[in-house]
């Protein structure tokens, strides 16, 4: 094959990027649609063609668009027997990819089926033949296709990096390689004319399973399980193929030709593309990973329209192995979707493999999309994260396959959901309903009137290298090559990691508007069960507004809530889903919230709630301050109790680190009292101006959050102390005893009692080691001791003294819910 390349200097450095890099040395760019010049190498243009009219066509343009030193021109298919003879003639020409881009005119149609017709026919002889009808019209339309070239490469530098990142030395291979190459390199070209939707990747599974890397952790398995390398790499190459989405752009068009109905009848989309340019610039250098908040099946339908109407490449989409939906897996792999377990279990083959493809995905600089939460929110507001996924893409930077990754936090709220009657139901015991083809066809069905807005807004991202490297992630130090299970069994990796996702869930919060339909469900679930008028509602909710004004809260259309009109325009919009009852026979209009959907308006609520928590935690510790406290000592004493209510409340919000939150903290009491920091100011000062607030949100904020977990945390103080915890059983018995206690006028609203806000206040618990029983347990988890008498005795003991200091955030939050009805009395006359 010519001369030996070995003494040739690899070009390319260690970190250079994936498949948009030149398929040989850094080259200048040659201009679109123009050959360079090859000096006295041969110069060899090798054509991507696939049908007959689009060679015509390259061939007359190569005829007017040859070098200009006169040298003539070779021609040769880019794959296949022809490319194979060219590459081993024994010199080093020049290869110079070349392709033909069809340039569509007229606007995409507006119909469904014409969009899927449409993608459809995209590389059909049907289509082929009316573009050769358009193409006889070039004297005086040039614009319908144009050649792209691609950055070129001679044959010795394409050979030296596929000895660097092929395992295989074989001819055959190395062909294939060249091919690959001036795809990709033809790709880049590709996209400066159609953009960056066209973005998608070339034999996946082929390029990952003849790289060093693969052949490593191959031999790596085969060690780890004691089976041979044949056999776990049959295996692996086996769930690679069921992982790799074999992204086409005609199939993300049909997919969306399908699916884009599903939200654009219900929702107007309204999204906040501020904060795109920046992402566009990082994603020249780095992949990026989209985090969107969860809260509807059509939320990756709605930021895949977003995306694509600017000009970003196809995400590829993580989803669970249930959305395998018959008749439609082959078009969503086809399109990006990723179907993945939801648990891998012991499976180290599978768990190594989803780490490669990640690793692959990454170090190309292919962007992925996942939803850390795990599933839908029940409740509105964020659940906790899933770190898994996470940390397969943390094992890229680590192993510095890829230099970076940034992840991109995404919220996506819906003033409206249809699905929340059921994911409501689902919170009382129900059984969900499962994902098939009756279920899609139901749920389309569903989609078809008009709901309301959708808001979509990006938050900042976070270099996941810096974030892992902040947080102490040792790995990060470790040589490049590390043994994944020696970075994934890092109680240290896993802090970091665990650091890292909430920092993205506190940023998708911060850019997370108020809406009105928020407000008004906030309204009417602070008051129990007495309906308001439209006045009494716009009262309540002045204060909230100037809140949100002087903390310059991200926010949509709540102006409109100073007014009656629009306060009755956010209430009627609830009464058409049925969360909210309107009674009209009297003098005037009151409104409430529907008997038994009280969970339903606390999801609309939670949107938003996140915004408030930290003024309600300051309302609650400036209660507990001493009046006889003065200066650091009241400051010390207040940011203690904070912290403790920080920590009661650490499974349901998401916090920053705690410098963060103490300056968070002061900004608040500044709100409150902007005086609070002159010397020898008395506390009693700050908590009279407190009380006196027209805007005291502790109650309406998280009443029923305490509730839920002072239920919990009874019933577990009742439970036998020598028995282990049952989870559902206990639930149920929450659930009994709960009713009970709202019935008494004991609990503030049937919102408390959601089996998403039981199961947070039993993390707790068992974070502070009141669920599992005393003694000695082996490393499995199996008991190798019964507790003793005086072990159960400090269980019970523990036991009730949290159900007691439970109790106690109880007693001031209802203390602060009854000064604001007092307020609100004296200064209207009417109690809210």
């Amino acid at each position: 094959m010519g001369a030996d390349p070995a003494s040739a200097a690899d070009p390319r450095p260690e970190d250079a990027p994936g498949p948009d890099a030149p398929v040989g040395r850094p080259v200048p760019a040659t201009p679109l649609g123009a050959l360079p010049e090859s000096g006295d190498r041969a110069l060899v243009v090798l054509v991507d063609a696939p049908s007959v009219l689009e060679r015509r066509l390259i061939d007359r343009w190569l005829g007017t668009n040859g070098p200009t030193n006169g040298r003539s021109v070779e021609t040769v298919p880019a794959g296949g027997e022809q490319l194979a003879a060219r590459l081993t003639h024994g010199d080093n020409p020049l290869l110079v990819p070349v392709r033909l881009v069809w340039e569509l005119g007229g606007p995409e149609p507006t119909k469904p089926l014409l969009r899927v017709l449409d993608a459809v026919t995209r590389r059909s002889k049907l289509r082929d033949r009316a573009r050769a009808a358009v193409a006889q019209q070039e004297r005086t339309d040039r614009q319908r296709h144009r050649v792209v070239v691609g950055r070129p490469a001679t044959v010795r530098e394409l050979l030296v990096r596929h000895r660097r990142e092929r395992m295989s030395t074989e001819t055959q291979d190395f062909v294939r390689f060249v091919s690959q190459q001036a795809n990709l390199a033809l790709d880049r070209a590709e996209r400066t004319v159609l953009g960056n939707r066209s973005k998608v990747p070339r034999e996946v599974s082929d390029q990952i399973v003849g790289g060093a890397h693969f052949a490593r952790e191959v031999r790596r398995l085969a060690e780890e399980t004691g089976q041979p390398e044949t056999a776990v790499a049959e295996e692996a190459e086996k769930h690679l193929q069921g992982l790799v989405a074999a992204m086409d752009p005609t199939a993300v068009d049909m997919f969306s030709g399908v699916l884009r109905p599903m939200h654009e009848r219900a929702w107007e989309v309204h999204a906040d593309t501020s904060g795109l340019e920046p992402l566009r610039e990082l994603n020249a250098e780095h992949a990026l990973v989209f985090l969107p908040s969860h809260r509807s099946y059509t939320d990756p339908f709605v930021l895949a329209e977003v995306l694509r109407e600017n000009d970003f490449p196809r995400n590829h989409v993580l989803g669970g192995n249930n959305l395998r939906i018959w008749g439609l897996e082959a078009l969503a792999r086809r399109s990006g979707i990723i179907f993945i377990r939801r648990s891998f279990g012991n499976d180290s083959i599978y768990k190594a493999m989803v780490r490669e493809y990640f690793s692959w995905l990454a170090a190309k600089r292919f962007n992925l999309e996942w939803y850390m939460e795990g599933g839908r929110t029940r409740t509105g507001k964020l659940r906790p994260p899933k770190y898994g996924l996470l940390s397969d893409v943390a094992y890229a930077v680590e192993t510095r396959r890829a230099s970076d990754v940034y992840l991109v936090p995404v919220s996506i709220t819906h003033d409206q959901l249809q699905e929340v009657h059921q994911m409501a139901a689902e919170q009382t015991g129900a059984t969900k309903t499962p994902e098939g083809l009756r279920w899609l066809a139901g749920y389309a069905r569903a989609q078809r009137r008009r709901v309301g807005s959708l808001h979509v807004a990006f938050g900042e991202p976070l270099s996941l290298r810096q974030a892992l490297s902040t947080a102490g992630d040792p790995a990060l130090e470790r040589h490049p090559d590390l043994v994944a299970d020696d970075a994934g069994d890092s109680p240290a990796r896993r802090l970091a990691l665990q650091k890292t996702a909430f920092e993205v869930f506190v940023r998708i919060n911060r850019v997370t508007p108020v809406t009105p339909i928020a407000l008004a469900a906030l309204t009417l679930l602070g008051v129990r069960d007495r309906a308001l008028t439209l006045s009494q509602v716009r009262r309540v909710v002045e204060p909230v507004l100037d809140y949100v004004e002087a903390r310059k809260l991200p926010h949509t259309g709540i102006g409109s809530l100073r007014t009656n009109g629009g306060v009755a325009e956010a209430l009627l919009s609830l009464r058409q889903e049925q969360v909210v009852t309107a009674y009209t026979e009297g003098t005037e209009p009151v409104f409430s919230i529907e008997p038994g959907h009280h969970i339903v308006a606390a999801f609309y609520r939670n949107s938003a709630i996140h915004h408030f928590v930290n003024r309600a935690i300051v309302e609650l510790a400036v209660l507990e301050v001493d009046d006889a406290d003065d200066g650091r000592e009241a400051l010390a004493a207040g940011f203690t109790h904070a912290l403790a209510l920080r920590d009661l409340l650490k499974y349901e919000f998401f916090f920053p680190d705690k410098e963060t939150f103490r300056a968070e903290l002061a900004d608040e009491l500044t709100l409150i009292d902007p005086d609070w920091t002159e010397v020898g100011r008395p506390v009693a000062r700050t908590k009279e101006i407190l009380l006196a607030s027209q805007f005291l949100c502790a109650h309406r904020v998280l009443r029923s959050f305490v509730d839920a977990m002072w239920v919990v945390a009874e019933r577990l103080a009742a439970w036998d102390v020598a028995t282990p915890v049952e989870e559902s059983e206990l639930f149920d018995d929450c659930s009994a005893v709960g009713r009970q206690l709202l019935l008494q006028g004991r609990l503030h609203g049937p919102e408390a009692l959601s089996r998403e806000l039981f199961s947070s206040a039993l993390r707790l618990a068992g974070n502070r080691g009141l669920v599992a029983l005393p003694g000695s347990s082996d490393d499995d988890g199996e008991r190798e001791s019964a507790p003793s008498q005086d072990d159960l005795a400090a269980l019970a003991t523990q036991r009730r003294a949290f159900a007691d200091e439970i109790r106690a955030v109880v007693g001031r939050v209802v203390r602060i819910d009854e000064t604001d009805a007092r307020n609100r009395q004296e200064s209207t006359g009417v109690r809210p």
